[in-house]
């Protein structure tokens, strides 16, 4: 039967190597936070300031209305007025703009007549995504002003959209990346640090005294893992002070519900450290393994930079074996839309099949028995 003055003793002798391995404590503590800050800033998808060039063939007044708007929209920045449309060939070659709009000589005419005004837009389709997302706002920025102008002229447009943004109401790219930077974090930080404990005793000679003594199999794995569970809870808690704090993201949620759902998600990642640990045996050599098998599909798999939603079939599939994904789902939840268990109890049932299947395979795979 399993002894928990054992259990606690493994712990304890856990926490002594810890303390004098300010490798370890830094990996532990600053890391995460380190990670946190750097991805927060130097991730976003927000797109603003897009460098554009106009060609003003009409010069009304109606003509700079249009500009107007669009400057002021924060979204675009002019940098160049044009005198001819084949300058923007030269613009676009040496990524100068990234836009181009070009209102004909008849802009203004038109819309006094009552007739349908065109202007030309050219985009930079280099950067697909970039392209995109410009063109819908300066679509956007148009419409807008095409539904003032009818204002003006006392027509109503047939449809009149009122929109509302529920859960992230400025469209911040920070309030969507931050809670899923805590989940992708979590999951390399708990398996790396965990997968350096028992390749660790078999660097340093002193898997013999372990093999001597009367603990088992799964008092020394849980007894390595309490430790690395107790940090893995206290990164959860600062990295989610810190985005709120810092990057003003919003927690509408439980905090014991998110404290809860990260033990179990922990538990699995650090059991699959401890599983990686084993196998290895080499601290280098684990510490790739780890950083192969949870940082690539963490970040690339989860939902975290790409949409499960558009990727391929086969592709689909794989994400269902990435845990990252579920408490991803978790992180966002509980931070930007306060729900509850009610809500959550999918992603908190497929976490415990995770941190079963993660000690069983730490557990199942450790020997004490040397070769």
């Amino acid at each position: 039967m399993m002894s928990v003055t054992r259990l606690l003793a493994v712990s304890r002798k856990e926490l002594l190597q810890l303390r004098r391995d300010s490798r370890s404590l830094t990996l532990a503590f600053a890391l995460p936070l380190i990670l946190l800050v750097l991805f927060g800033y130097a991730i976003s998808w927000d797109i603003t300031n897009i460098n554009t060039a106009i060609l003003d063939d009409d010069e009304s007044a109606r003509s700079r209305e249009l500009v107007d708007a669009l400057q002021s929209s924060g979204y675009f920045r002019l940098v160049r007025r044009l005198d001819r449309a084949a300058d923007t060939a030269t613009l676009f070659d040496d990524g100068r703009v990234m836009v181009a709009l070009v209102i004909p000589p008849d802009f203004a005419a038109d819309l006094d007549g009552g007739r349908q005004a065109r202007v030309q837009a050219l985009v930079d389709g280099s950067d697909a995504n970039t392209a995109t997302v410009a063109l819908a706002y300066l679509q956007a920025v148009v419409q807008t002003y095409s539904t003032r102008v009818q204002a003006q002229g006392r027509l109503r447009p047939p449809i009149l959209v009122e929109s509302r943004v529920w859960y992230n109401e400025a469209l911040a790219s920070r309030n969507m990346i931050v809670p899923g930077l805590v989940a992708v974090i979590m999951m390399i930080i708990a398996a790396i640090l965990t997968s350096l404990t028992i390749a660790r005793e078999w660097e340093r000679g002193t898997m013999e005294q372990l093999a001597a003594t009367p603990v088992t199999r799964v008092e020394v794995v849980l007894g390595k893992l309490l430790p690395y569970l107790g940090i893995g809870l206290v990164d959860v808690v600062l990295s989610s002070v810190l985005g709120v704090l810092l990057f003003q993201v919003p927690f509408r949620g439980s905090p014991a519900l998110l404290m809860a759902l990260s033990t179990l998600f922990l538990l699995g990642a650090l059991g699959l450290g401890i599983f990686i640990s084993v196998i290895a045996r080499s601290q280098l050599l684990a510490t790739q393994i780890a950083m192969v098998a949870t940082f690539l599909p963490a970040f690339l798999l989860s939902g975290f930079m790409f949409a499960i939603e558009v990727m391929p079939d086969a592709l689909r599939a794989v994400t269902y074996a990435v845990p990252a994904r579920y408490f991803l789902v978790v992180t966002r939840g509980i931070f930007l839309k306060g729900v509850g268990v009610e809500v959550l109890r999918v992603q908190g049932w497929l976490m415990i099949g995770f941190a079963i299947v993660g000690l069983t395979l730490a557990i199942m795979t450790f020997r004490k028995e040397l070769d």
